[in-house]
């Protein structure tokens, strides 16, 4: 039963089972002493309580108990144990060599940024406001002008549950500041009306007075207070957007060197064989875009904690990587004082696909990001201001880290997942990676791309490059699965730090 199992690293004493085995069969010349179902660990020989289990060729946490021969390993005997903080910055850092340029169709916006889509966003200051900016939404939609506007690919509305019983002077109120002010800039976005509810902390005057919030300056705002109610701030915003619009509409896609893209790297609903399919096929894919000059975003620190000396010895500079180990001391801090531990990670359904510890899943969920230098590191929602492979703080909770992305400056997102996670992130089109094939079949009307046939044969290299031509159709305009389903309005979660009040 060689094909059964997969050995990732020479040193690993352990393979992973591609299908599932029952107790008494026999692998590698070895008879299983229980089952082990498929995308599950195994032992290639006894190991000690205590001992070092190893997969990728690195640490995945310690044996809580003997582990015989052929024997399941998971969380009943399995922890997580001391990781590597041997950060080394800058040890690894070797620039990759250039591609030639390629080129999408792109909304090419006057601060030279270049969008892969052209919406109106309705964005709100807080909860307040959400359902007035939906009723907007779902007017302008209904519209026979607006919705028959060229160019347009539709009107968002940009909801959350914050802006209001909250501080407005701490951590949270500016993030949550970045956030909004992120979106209003978007390249995705050929427009913004802002609407408040006028008497929430979060001020809409203190939000426009920032800066200008669109280089375009095709940005109206207004609260529901001070225009006069429900109905007469649907009426307003409707002739507003007829007003934005018409500007929007003016910008036709033309030729852009992929160099503008902004990929945000997601991954969701993990399995055992993420970190052998579909995370380390989009690493590939991430590093032929940073040799074209583009930019990559990863995110996510809970889930690249105890593989950050991974990343740490790619940066660029000390600075660098003396930021993101900033960042992890910030969230071991954070979750301390929050009654909860870096290793809460992983989630139920990781754990029935196969992973364990927070450090399993943190090595294959940095495979994202390929090999390339990384070049700069940001907090979340902060502008991402330097080209190449770039690392965002964010939570592990997969809407609030695209929405950091996006906040960032992401035009895409592309979305690995083992369990089959749907979700959409408008403004930003959003590509599924399925890690295996069962899953892809089962859900193919949400999975834009199959790499579980990497199991089968198919070359990393491959299936990365077939990623790359799927980013460029779709920054071109092809529809992915998930906006045809129409997703992408409702995952707008911005990060909420602090007491809610």
């Amino acid at each position: 039963m060689a094909d059964a199992i997969i050995r990732l690293h020479a040193t690993d004493n352990l393979v992973i089972a591609l299908a599932d085995l029952a107790k008494g069969a026999s692998v590698a010349g070895i008879t299983l002493p229980g089952p082990v179902p498929r995308g599950h660990k195994l032992a290639t020989r006894a190991i000690a309580k205590g001992e070092t289990v190893l997969r990728y060729g690195q640490s995945i946490g310690q044996a809580t108990d003997d582990i015989p021969a052929g024997g399941h390993i998971h969380s009943h005997n399995l922890g997580m144990g001391p990781h590597s903080n041997d950060y080394a910055i800058g040890q690894h850092a070797t620039p990759l060599p250039a591609l030639p340029a390629r080129e999408f169709m792109g909304y090419h916006r006057s601060d030279g940024q270049v969008g892969t889509r052209n919406y109106i966003g309705i964005l709100t200051s807080v909860n307040c406001s959400g359902s007035v900016a939906r009723f907007i939404a779902e007017a302008a939609e209904k519209d026979p002008v607006l919705s028959s506007m060229p160019n347009i690919d539709g009107f968002v509305p940009i909801v959350h549950n914050s802006g209001c019983g909250m501080s407005g002077v701490n951590e949270g109120y500016d993030t949550l500041m970045r956030t909004l002010k992120g979106y209003a800039r978007n390249a995705n976005f050929g427009g913004i009306l802002l609407v408040g509810l006028g008497c929430e902390v979060l001020q809409v005057p203190d939000l426009v007075g920032q800066g200008r919030l669109r280089p375009d300056g095709n940005f109206r705002y207004m609260t529901i207070q001070g225009t006069g109610g429900t109905r007469a701030t649907i009426q307003k915003g409707l002739e507003v957007l007829g007003e934005m619009a018409l500007v929007a509409s003016q910008v036709a896609r033309a030729p852009a060197p992929v160099s503008k893209l902004i990929i945000g790297l997601q991954c969701g609903g993990s399995d055992g064989y993420s970190g052998i399919t579909a995370n380390p096929a989009l690493g590939h894919a991430s590093d032929l875009l940073v040799r074209m000059g583009g930019t990559t975003i990863l995110s996510e620190t809970p889930e690249i904690y105890g593989a950050e000396h991974l990343l740490t010895r790619r940066a660029v500079s000390r600075e660098v990587g003396e930021k993101l180990i900033e960042r992890i001391s910030w969230w071991e801090n954070y979750t301390a004082i929050n009654g909860g531990e870096m290793d809460n990670n992983p989630s139920p359904g990781n754990k029935r696909g196969g992973l364990t510890t927070i450090l399993e899943k943190s090595l294959g969920a940095v495979a994202k990001g390929g090999t390339a230098p990384l070049a700069g590191v940001y907090k979340f929602a902060e502008p991402i201001t330097t080209p190449g492979f770039v690392y965002m703080d964010s939570p592990g909770y997969d809407p609030c880290s695209a929405t950091g992305q996006i906040a960032s400056g992401a035009t895409m997102i592309v979305f690995t997942t083992g369990r089959g996670s749907v979700s959409g992130f408008k403004p930003s089109p959003c590509i599924k990676l399925a890690t295996n094939t069962e899953m892809y079949q089962r859900m193919a009307e949400d999975m834009d791309i199959n790499c579980g046939d990497i199991i089968d044969g198919v070359s990393i290299e491959a299936k990365g490059a077939e990623i790359l031509e799927k980013i460029i159709a779709v920054a071109s305009g092809q529809q992915t699965l998930s906006e045809e389903l129409g997703f992408g309005g409702a995952e707008f979660v911005p990060w909420q730090i602090g007491a809610v009040m």
